[in-house]
């Protein structure tokens, strides 16, 4: 770790979550020093609490500033915005308090990386039905830090390894997410991707349009949405001068695209890409949301509060997603490392 090293605000998800927990570990990990500072935005007695559940050794550093975080070995700044407290929260449980807290420090973190005090926002875990009983107006992450910092085309990214996923939709029933599917919509998924992808570096950028019915549709007879919505928007954003291929079978464009032969992949639903992520690597999966004039990744997946308190849960997510923050903190002209290319 040095002084240019990418310094994150790192914020502790829901307090009555695995949240806390993942955060220690994560931060306590000695790989986790070679990439990145973090500083952590939270509430310290909920975290010396978490170090107990993990059986850890380590120290908090109660700080009031980025600026005043110290780095040092086995020991955590922590931003402590006094909120959540052992007495106040039932951990396992969904509560306004917890949403209450988890809305607090994310706006905090907004905060920080818009005065440019952090390259980065890394987040931990929260839950919507807790951010509803707070009375928090959005329903998650990502609408707050959309709405926060003005930004007017968001977009969610899966970065699993080099694999890049982008959504057209995802928090919709999947009839819904169907009826989504027209050409204006795709060919504006189409160029919201990348603009995406040049954000964070990737020139002339190769995307894949994934089919919404098996097999492409077999030229209208598993359904027309292929021929009359998709290729053409397709055709369209080629017009445009975008290098975008497909419809392609969803049932294998996610492992060409693993293998280098696109850039990216353009999911028409929510479960179509995630379930294509989680199956290459379930723990290494990290959602980054681009469009915003801040960097923020997150763990992909949620505040198990069936686990929350045992110390068990994994921090293999969260030490991924301060990795990908990392890499993509502050200077987003990042250039990946050459890529494996299919044979064909």
């Amino acid at each position: 770790m040095n002084a240019t090293t990418p310094l994150l605000a790192v914020t502790m998800g829901d307090p009555a979550g695995i949240g806390p927990e993942i955060t220690i570990k994560a931060l306590l990990a000695p790989e986790t020093r070679q990439f990145c500072r973090p500083v952590v935005i939270g509430d310290v007695a909920m975290l010396e609490q978490a170090l107990g559940f993990c059986g850890a050794t380590g120290k908090l550093n109660r700080i009031h500033n980025a600026a005043a975080a110290r780095f040092a070995p086995q020991s955590i700044d922590v931003i402590d915005l006094g909120i959540a407290t052992p007495d106040r929260i039932r951990i396992g449980k969904i509560q306004a308090l917890g949403g209450e807290a988890a809305a607090a420090y994310i706006r905090k973190s907004i905060e920080l990386a818009l005065a440019g005090e952090v390259g980065a926002v890394v987040t931990a875990p929260i839950n919507k039905e807790a951010l509803k009983l707070a009375q928090v107006p959005y329903i998650g992450h990502t609408e707050m830090f959309a709405d926060l910092t003005g930004a007017r085309e968001e977009m969610t990214m899966f970065a699993i390894g080099e694999l890049k996923i982008f959504f057209l939709t995802r928090h919709m029933s999947l009839l819904e997410a169907c009826r989504m599917v027209t050409q204006d919509r795709v060919l504006a998924g189409i160029e919201k991707a990348m603009r995406a992808l040049h954000q964070i570096g990737v020139t002339n950028a190769h995307l894949a349009v994934a089919a919404l019915n098996p097999h492409a549709g077999e030229d209208g007879l598993f359904g027309r949405e292929e021929l009359d919505q998709i290729a053409p928007a397709i055709a369209e954003a080629r017009r445009r001068g975008h290098r975008v291929s497909g419809p392609e079978p969803a049932d294998s464009v996610f492992h060409f695209a693993n293998l280098g032969r696109y850039d990216a992949v353009l999911s028409l639903y929510h479960d179509q890409g995630h379930i294509a992520s989680k199956m290459l690597d379930f723990e290494r999966t990290v959602s980054v949301t681009l469009g915003l004039p801040i960097m923020r990744t997150s763990v992909d997946h949620g505040t198990a509060f069936d686990i929350a308190g045992s110390g068990t849960a994994s921090a293999v997510s969260m030490i991924e997603a301060l990795r990908v923050g990392a890499r993509y903190a502050g200077d987003v002209a990042f250039r990946a490392p050459p890529r494996r290319r299919d044979p064909a």
